[in-house]
């Protein structure tokens, strides 16, 4: 997979406040329409990039600790988290990823959210091995309707 991704295709690393400051700065009126991609990669950094990069780019080919798609808002002179979710096909995280989200927006000083405001649920099935988003709670899965876990089984956390 890693072979797939161009140098310098990955997400922007955010480590700081000035670092979002400078990325926030090079964004066009435009980009701020639609929610961003994001990463959590394995050392606890925020990568961001266009919501059109696929989770794994944005990674670099590597292991998360969260991704999903995020939209900001500045008021006052002060960056916030509008929308945040763990929407990520490519990795599938689970709710239960939010902490590492929550760290990497403290670090970088954007006031956020309690939680993803958008939770998506995932859930592989045991019997076709499909991975399925869960909807209104109805844990059957759309592929075979077979029952689909009440538990997160989609074990991995990377491609």
């Amino acid at each position: 997979m890693k072979t797939l991704i161009r140098p310098g295709g990955e997400g922007h690393s955010v480590r700081s406040p000035t670092d979002f400051d400078e990325w926030a700065s090079l964004r066009e009126a435009e980009e701020w329409a639609e929610p961003f991609t994001f990463v959590v990669d394995g050392t606890g950094t925020l990568r961001l990039a266009s919501r059109r990069s696929e989770h794994v780019t944005c990674a670099g080919g590597k292991k998360v600790l969260s991704a999903g798609e995020i939209s900001f808002q500045h008021e006052s002179g002060k960056w916030t988290v509008a929308e945040v979710s763990n929407q990520s096909t490519g990795y599938c995280p689970d709710g239960s990823s939010w902490p590492a989200v929550a760290e990497a927006l403290d670090r970088v000083g954007v006031s956020r959210p309690s939680g993803f405001t958008h939770e998506v649920v995932f859930r592989r099935c045991s019997s076709c091995q499909q991975i399925n988003i869960v909807r209104e709670a109805d844990f059957v899965c759309a592929f075979c309707n077979e029952v689909l876990p009440q538990d997160w089984n989609v074990d991995r956390l990377g491609p």
